[in-house]
């Protein structure tokens, strides 16, 4: 079974186009790796990122959106650890 990826964002904040870039840049990082990315509409000020129900990343515990390339090395750190994200990654 290929990992699942939740995006719950707030549709009362009109998170959804940032909900929705997240889960392209993702979705193109992972093309292969990744079997869904899910963009799920909720309230309350909600931006939340799941891994096969796992919570990663959540808004509201972190005080801020995560960037782009820290959600794609959460991702990575799950489920392909020895994958180099190129740019994106950390430097030693």
């Amino acid at each position: 079974m290929t990992p699942r990826v939740e995006i719950n964002y707030c549709t009362q904040c009109r998170w959804l186009l940032r909900a929705a870039w997240m889960a392209q840049e993702l979705l193109t990082t992972f093309e292969t790796e990744l079997g869904e990315v899910a963009l799920v509409p909720g309230t309350g000020g909600v931006f939340d990122v799941r891994l096969d129900g796992e919570l990663i990343y959540s808004r509201k515990e972190a005080g801020r959106f995560p960037e782009s390339k820290e959600l794609k090395q959460l991702v990575r750190d799950r489920i392909a650890p020895e994958r180099d994200l190129g740019h994106s990654d950390r430097k030693p």
